[in-house]
């Protein structure tokens, strides 16, 4: 989970075929309207996001239901979206990959080919509700590379309270 840019796709993927689990591009549930709102620059309000957080919640559901799991990459910027995917039932942790604002802004620059501008890094960090103590996960600085935040996130992953 995270803003835009900290490497989710990446390293949700590496996790995944480490794990030997499904992944899935949260992006890849948004309605074609959400994309070519944010594409325009818009940001998207709870009303947009609910068809993407049901889907995302249905996939949580079937990939627990497998007896499998899986790794999805989505941004769940609100605490509300994430009781929403723990409220399945499944075993949910999140692995928060944290970047800090100018990073994100430098690497979404770069990026070609992706529908998010860079001027709405500034709506994700508006309405980032970081994982609390409460919430199952951690925190993983993505500032280092693919393989850096990798190892960090395996070790959430593996680590003493899973």
């Amino acid at each position: 989970m995270g803003v835009s840019a900290p490497g989710k796709s990446t390293v949700g993927t590496q996790l995944a075929q480490h794990l030997g689990v499904p992944f899935l591009e949260g992006d890849e549930l948004h309605p074609a309207a959400n994309l070519a709102k944010m594409a325009s620059g818009h940001p998207l309000d709870d009303d947009d996001r609910r068809p993407w957080l049901a889907s995302l919640t249905e996939w949580i559901s079937s990939a627990a239901a497998s007896g499998r799991g899986g790794v999805a990459a989505c941004s769940a910027l609100k605490r509300e979206y994430r009781d929403q995917f723990r409220r399945t039932g499944a075993d949910v942790w999140f692995v928060h990959l944290a970047l800090d604002r100018a990073v994100a802004r430098e690497r979404i620059a770069h990026r070609k080919g992706h529908f998010m501008p860079p001027r709405l890094l500034d709506s994700q960090y508006a309405i980032l509700d970081p994982l609390q103590a409460d919430e199952p996960g951690l925190t993983v600085d993505a500032s280092g590379s693919p393989g850096e935040v990798l190892a960090a996130a395996l070790r959430s992953v593996a680590g003493p309270d899973r």
